[in-house]
């Protein structure tokens, strides 16, 4: 029987068989964001959300009969794991109240993440997600010193402009929102002219924060994303590189040393 279910949970038809059932479940959400679709199928898409769900209990048993006595051997895969909290949170939020099963399929929805795992078997793809990861840090960086900066300048735009202008400047969360929207230059300009009306030179504040955090910001991104990405291809580049063999090294101190002994030779029949 566990044979009986390694070979289930391992097959390449079941894994797809899954995929389609998780990818089906997202298509029906859309689909059933129409009123007139939802009422007409209320019903198809309550037992197709239930049968989803079953069939995903199904998997967890499985797996965790392929590798039963030793059940915690289940548990050291993360994306184990993951399927795990993600489907009891689901069947006990279900028998608790049973309301909740109209979120069943958002909720299922979000297991679409396990995906990523067989994305990992796509060279390029891997290679994309190793410089997400890897990035992360830098970009942490980067995203620390963006805030300080719109900090900084949100003290001094609400001190400069929370008289005239209040609906964005009129406290510190409203002075940050207000630049959150410079920094995605989305209608900057009408708050750049509302604030020139007080203050001429109020051109410098704002020109001077879309450089520091929209141009220089953005390109410290890029400029993080592909050095990472080189770094990256550099160490796959050095992992493709096979090491010389034993057999190998041995056939090249062989051919060496015949070439010393030649050319010994040749010094020996040279005339002094």
């Amino acid at each position: 029987m566990r044979n009986l279910a390694d070979r289930i949970v391992h097959a390449r038809k079941f894994e797809y068989f899954l995929v389609l059932l998780i990818v089906g479940t997202s298509l029906m959400l859309g689909v059933a964001t129409s009123d007139v679709v939802y009422e007409q199928y209320e019903v198809g898409l309550g037992l197709f959300v239930m049968l989803m769900l079953l069939v995903l209990v199904l998997e967890v048993f499985l797996k965790m009969l392929a590798v039963a006595p030793r059940v915690d051997r289940y548990f050291r895969d993360p994306w184990n794991v993951f399927d795990f909290l993600v489907i009891t949170s689901l069947v006990g939020g279900i028998l608790v109240y049973p309301a909740a099963a109209s979120l069943a399929a958002l909720i299922l929805v979000v297991r679409l993440l396990r995906l990523l795992q067989g994305l990992t078997t796509i060279k390029a793809m891997r290679q994309i997600l190793k410089t997400m990861f890897r990035a992360i840090p830098d970009m942490v960086h980067i995203l620390i010193l963006l805030c300080i900066v719109i900090y900084l300048y949100a003290l001094y735009g609400h001190g400069l402009f929370k008289d005239h202008d209040p609906e964005h400047w009129g406290s510190l969360g409203e002075s940050v929102l207000s630049l959150f929207q410079v920094v995605t230059l989305d209608g900057w300009s009408e708050i750049m002219q509302s604030a020139l009306a007080v203050v001429p030179l109020a051109w410098i504040y704002f020109v001077s924060f879309v450089i520091v955090t929209t141009f220089i910001g953005a390109n410290l991104f890029i400029a993080v994303v592909v050095s990472t990405m080189d770094e990256v291809k550099r160490d796959r580049q050095r992992t493709l590189e096979v090491p010389a063999t034993r057999n190998q090294l041995l056939e090249e101190l062989r051919a060496t040393q015949q070439s010393l002994r030649r050319v010994e030779e040749a010094l020996h029949r040279t005339p002094k």
